[in-house]
């Protein structure tokens, strides 16, 4: 699985009230997430979220 790093935007840095250094932010496709699947289940904490691709290409997460 491959995790490219996004950086803040312009626009939030913008709205910032203090300076602070950029923080990259984990970006995995979700091809690679799904592996093949339209469903998965993803243990948060104990808890189990699913998230699902729906019938229009969106993604859902669920509790």
């Amino acid at each position: 699985m491959t995790i490219h790093h996004a950086t803040q935007r312009p626009a939030d840095l913008a709205n910032a009230t203090t300076m602070q250094p950029q923080q990259e932010v984990p970006r995995i496709k979700s091809g690679d997430l799904m592996q093949q699947k339209r469903e998965l289940e993803i243990d948060h904490a104990g808890r189990i979220y699913r998230l699902r691709i729906t019938q229009l290409n969106k993604l859902i997460l669920t509790a």
